[in-house]
Formats: structure tokens, sequence, C-alpha cells
């Protein structure tokens, strides 16, 4: 038992090795994205007018959609959705 378990350690140590740590790997809509490290999005939890001050207005904003209202701002590199006001997730664009 202690050999199996010593084993299953292992593997699960070399299959942590392979996952870069200078990204970050959301799938949404059915779609993977890779968060490159250097590109700044919106913090989740901030206002509409915080990323606005902070990152300008959106080249294009889709109105409020169902209940709790969602609305998404796209900017160039990233797209910004919102529950409410508040930042629910910021997803960068891959050219």
């Amino acid at each position: 038992m202690l050999a199996r378990t010593l084993k299953m350690t292992v593997v699960a140590l070399a299959l942590g090795a392979t996952v870069p740590t200078f990204a970050e790997t959301l799938a949404i809509d059915g779609q993977v994205a890779v968060k490159p490290a250097g590109i700044e999005t919106p913090q989740r939890g901030s206002s509409m007018s915080a990323v606005e001050q902070k990152f300008g207005a959106p080249a294009n904003k889709s109105g409020p959609v169902g209940n709790p209202p969602i609305t998404k701002w796209f900017y160039p590199n990233f797209v910004v959705v919102f529950e409410n006001d508040k930042v629910l997730h910021a997803v960068v664009v891959s050219s």
C-alpha cells in the first residue's frame, strides 16, 4: 500500500511540474484561453467605473442580459464580463 501511495505521489508531482506557472488557463464557452502574464486585466470585483477609469472606455459594449444582468466590455486585448456593475471575469483575447 505504501508503494502505491508513493508511486501516485510521484506521478502527481510529475504532472504538476508540466503545468506552466506563468499563465492562467481558462475554459469559457467550451474554448480554452491562456492568459499571458504580460497583459494586465481588471481584478475580479472591481466596479465598472474603476475599470473605465483605469483602462479607459471600451471599444464596444454588449447590453445587460439576464437576471442578474451580465454585461461585456470589449477592449483590444481582453474582454471584461460584469455581473451587475462588478467584474466577474476578464479574459485575454488571443490573436
